[in-house]
């Protein structure tokens, strides 16, 4: 326990990124049990140690990060080490990547049951599944989903401009007012292609020469690792997986014949909707189903887009389409916080109740105009005007 002390002391020494995520705000850090879910590399691992450098600097005895990663566990049980901690007085255990430990939510169940005095927080891929694991967590632990760096928290950390959060309501009614405000600071297009290339994830603050390969790295571990420990996918399905990423990828956007895509990849049709959804549960891609959406886990989705228009520029480079490059973007922004359907008009409905068409700078209100609470959402114009809201400003909704 002495040597997992010892390098939880060694990354507190170490400095971390300024910026404070939304979510560190959200979370009831007072509860027992904290879960948080998120992609590799969004910065989950920094979301802990901030929190704890803010809270513990000057009691760093009562508290203790640990990745359950390491070989430590090789040979020692998460609940002898909790044991010694709690006789220690110990009070706040923070654990990392609690996939990769086996039986990990029984153990954590019983700590949280026979320890009433310590508090735990861990961290999981997207595809851990807190209500379906071998121990329900559901009733005790509060889990919350930390997404990729929004377009202002990317501005945040590498240009140093801080700028508030405008919900999505406050800038459909202001949205001339919020975006003249930021453009009076900004010019919000300097940054704007490079955030969609390579600033969804926080790999550019250790250097943008390597961006992309840890990008890539980061969708072989999922896929390779993630995917058959979490969902029992066999390994010699792998390569069909990266490989319906990369149609999805370069498509334009992808709507899909799934009997087609399925005899593509070579692989039944009732196999490929599951995969699809386990690719969507990983945030590799975004689903989008009709409005009237049953309950169905193998229904057919409507539209698919990859999840952000990093991993875009990482399958498709060069050739990705712009199209679906800006309904990417939109659609991954709109999802942290609202609900989207696939409308009979438009591109995306929103919370059943606003309608968004994507397109550029000269897309008009005509398929729309008809509709209540229907809005452009444009490219390529730094001012909103009415209904024609700046693509780029959906960037600063968290």
């Amino acid at each position: 326990m002495e040597k997992l002390i010892e390098s939880f002391r060694k990354k507190m020494a170490m400095p971390l990124p300024s910026l404070e995520r939304e979510l560190e705000k959200k979370i009831n850090w007072n509860a027992r049990l904290i879960g948080v879910r998120g992609s590799r590399g969004t910065g989950k691992t920094t979301l802990f140690l901030q929190h704890i450098k803010k809270t513990f600097t000057d009691n760093l005895n009562k508290v203790l990060y640990v990745s359950l990663d390491n070989l430590y566990f090789s040979k020692n049980t998460l609940t002898e080490l909790a044991e010694t901690f709690c006789r220690k007085g110990g009070t706040h255990l923070f654990l990392d990547e609690v996939h990769k430990y086996p039986d990990w939510s029984q153990e954590i169940k019983n700590l949280y049951d026979d320890y009433p005095e310590l508090h735990i927080a861990f961290t999981g891929s997207s595809l851990l599944e807190i209500l379906n694991a071998r121990s329900d967590l559901s009733r005790r632990a509060l889990v919350y989903e930390l997404h990729g760096l929004s377009f202002r928290e990317y501005l945040f950390l590498t240009k140093q401009y801080a700028f508030p959060i405008y919900p999505l309501e406050e800038i459909i009614a202001h949205n001339e007012e919020i975006s003249a405000e930021i453009v009076s600071k900004i010019k919000p297009f300097e940054f704007f292609d490079e955030y969609l290339e390579s600033g969804y994830y926080p790999y550019f603050l250790e250097g943008k020469g390597d961006y992309q390969s840890r990008l890539n790295e980061t969708i072989n571990m999922i896929l390779e690792i993630e995917f058959p420990l979490l969902r029992g996918v066999e390994i010699a399905y792998i390569p069909k997986l990266k490989k319906l990423l990369a149609v999805i990828g370069e498509s334009a956007p992808f709507i899909p014949n799934i009997s087609e895509l399925a005899h593509m990849i070579g692989i039944s049709r009732q196999t490929l909707l599951q995969y699809l959804k386990y690719l969507e549960d990983a945030k590799l891609i975004n689903l989008l189903y009709k409005k009237a959406r049953g309950l169905s886990v193998l229904e057919k989705p409507e539209k698919i887009l990859l999840e952000n228009t990093n991993l875009m520029e990482l399958l498709s480079g060069n050739t990705a389409n712009v199209g679906n490059k800006r309904e990417t973007f939109v659609l991954n922004q709109l999802l942290h916080s609202h609900r989207v359907s696939f409308p009979d008009e438009g591109d995306f409905y929103v919370d059943s109740r606003y309608t968004f068409e994507v397109g550029g700078r000269n897309k008009k209100r005509k398929q729309i105009q008809e509709i209540p609470d229907s809005y452009i959402i444009a490219d390529d114009i730094e001012y909103g005007t009415d209904r024609r809201i700046p693509i780029w400003l959906l960037g600063f909704m968290y």
